[in-house]
């Protein structure tokens, strides 16, 4: 990795040949002049209600690395928070939009018809867990799939009551708000949210307050719900529906334990409930399985997906039980969902993921566990490391033994390591989230890691 000294006499030019977009390359300070203009430029027109963790000004990117606008590059394990699952501009992905977008942009799938919209529905409903038939309503974001989920579940089941999980992140309209119960800054200042929303604790293994470990943890959580939520809140029969990440994603890329899950669904089919897992993050190949609830073998009756869907461009959607997904004509609607050219970048990802990239995140996810395995004992500051595929989390803590969350040194280390060459994001108050494109190799991932390592010893020598 060149710094900024050795650059002097190197060229800031773009980068072309592929070997050039395969690890960091810095060739100014940070941020550089072309980015500070752009900066000024943001904070004179743009809402302050972004949030940024350091100031990258991306201009251009190729697989796991972006170029920002002075042409230093950077290795990337926040895929757009985890949503560019090929990598930034895939070959295959940029094909499929451009062959599209000379074709056909919109004509709005809600008033007509278009050939790859039940196309690609086929494929992707036939991921979902479960015998029966399914049916696939396509939106832009995650967060209008919740929206979705949560009209379709209380159309389908006549009741309008929904029980959430502290700590899950579901999206920022209003409806999905109502469920989120990650920070309360999302909240603050918006009034009055969904009526009839209820928030249980999320079985967290490594705060466990019963000292259960990552197979057990949450058992007190499911007695809590049926004798207390449902003798002193809600009545069952009054439920549409229980929303759970299967795992974690703003809230800490915490898993939820099988046994959780099985039994959950065991509640909702006890009492009619609709069991809506949010798959946005988790989903489309990210554990190494086109869906994390696969490890558990649970089947959902509604499940949400987006992000690494397809690869960057605007599309979500929410998948449920034929049996369930059966309202009538103007229930529900959209414009833009399902556009054209977003259904052939999902093709495209779909094959792309189906083909190679869903197994590649399982084996180096695997390889990434291995080579951190000694972190909790070679930092003091690493508390724990969890997750599967490349959906993986390291809790920063500020003693091992008292399990201080330290969200002050997690802060350091990702600012940190934007210094370095490297975009990584927090989750949670006090967690690193590893989220690398689904086609990262493990050379990168060496040079990730070797980078983090470096941001955490500086982090913790400052402790």
């Amino acid at each position: 990795m060149l710094t900024a000294s050795e650059s002097k006499t190197k060229s800031p030019a773009t980068a072309q040949s592929a070997s050039d977009w395969k690890f960091p390359r810095l060739l100014t300070e940070l941020p550089g002049p072309n980015a500070k203009r752009v900066l000024e430029a943001d904070k004179k027109f743009m809402s302050p209600s972004y949030t940024r963790d350091y100031p990258l000004v991306a201009q251009r990117g190729r697989g796991a690395v972006v170029e920002d606008v002075d042409g230093n590059m950077f290795l990337d394990f926040a895929a757009g928070i985890a949503v560019c699952s090929t990598g930034h501009c895939h070959p295959k992905v940029v094909a499929a939009i451009q062959a599209q977008a000379a074709e056909l942009i919109h004509m709005s799938g809600t008033d007509f018809y278009y050939e790859n919209m039940p196309r690609f529905a086929e494929k992707l409903a036939a991921t979902v867990p479960g015998p029966e038939p399914k049916k696939v309503f396509f939106t832009n974001s995650g967060t209008e799939a919740v929206e979705g989920a949560i009209k379709l579940a209380r159309y389908a089941t006549k009741r309008d009551k929904f029980i959430a999980f502290y700590g899950c992140f579901h999206g920022r309209s209003m409806g999905s708000l109502s469920l989120t119960a990650s920070k309360s800054t999302q909240r603050k200042g918006f009034g009055a949210l969904l009526s009839g929303v209820e928030h249980i604790p999320y079985p967290y293994a490594y705060r466990c307050a019963h000292g259960h470990t990552a197979e057990t943890c949450g058992a007190e959580i499911l007695e809590q719900l049926e004798g207390q939520i449902f003798k002193r809140l809600f009545d069952p029969e009054e439920v549409a529906g229980i929303i759970i990440e299967p795992i974690q994603g703003e809230g800490g890329y915490v898993p939820a334990p099988d046994f959780f899950l099985q039994e959950l669904q065991r509640i909702c089919r006890q009492h009619g409930i609709m069991f809506i897992l949010d798959e946005v993050q988790s989903g489309m190949g990210r554990t190494g399985q086109w869906w994390a609830c696969e490890k558990s073998g649970v089947e959902p009756d509604i499940i949400t997906s987006a992000k690494g869907i397809a690869s960057g461009m605007p599309l979500g959607a929410f998948i449920a039980r034929e049996s369930v997904m059966n309202w009538k004509p103007g229930s529900h609607g959209t414009t833009f969902g399902g556009n054209p050219v977003c259904i052939a970048a999902a093709q495209a990802t779909f094959d792309l993921i189906e083909s190679g990239y869903r197994e590649n995140a399982r084996q180096v996810g695997d390889y990434i566990i291995k080579k951190t395995a000694n972190w909790t004992d070679k930092f003091k500051i690493v508390g724990d490391i969890r997750g599967r595929g490349l959906m993986i989390g390291i809790e920063i803590v500020r003693d091992q033994k008292t399990r201080e969350k330290a969200a002050d040194l997690r802060n350091q280390i990702v600012d940190r390591a934007f210094y370095h060459g490297l975009c990584i994001l927090g989750a949670g108050e006090n967690s690193l989230r590893l989220s690398p494109p689904l086609m990262i190799d493990r050379e990168q991932v060496d040079a990730a890691l070797a980078i983090l390592e470096k941001c955490i010893h500086e982090a913790e020598a400052k402790a």
